[in-house]
């Protein structure tokens, strides 16, 4: 099952970054705590229509353009979330992760 929650802060992180604004900067246009920001680009919390209003307005995108999800399957972006996956799991989990993926690119 598809977290839009998730895809849509990957979406406004990456439209966000794309435009070189921070979060602190983004959220002040917009008009939301940096950390409420956080929370939505990490899909803990959907933005209010407002925000995403205010949002597509600072990154210069129609509102549509935020749940445009298909390119997230770049290769660069794949890298970005196996690190974040490998980044976030402990010592024992990242040896088998990594012993897998060596015997899969053997």
């Amino acid at each position: 099952m598809t977290n839009t929650k998730k895809l849509l802060g990957l979406r406004i992180k990456e439209l966000r970054k794309l435009k070189g604004y921070t979060q602190s900067e983004l959220a002040e246009y917009i008009e939301v705590d940096p950390k409420h920001l956080s929370r939505i680009e990490s899909g803990v919390n959907y933005p209010s229509m407002v925000a995403l209003v205010k949002m597509a307005d600072k990154l210069d995108v129609e509102l549509k353009e935020l749940f445009v999800f298909n390119h997230l399957d770049s290769p660069k972006t794949l890298l970005d979330e196996m690190s974040t996956t490998l980044n976030n799991v402990d010592e024992a989990k990242l040896r088998l992760y990594y012993r897998v993926l060596k015997d899969l690119t053997l």
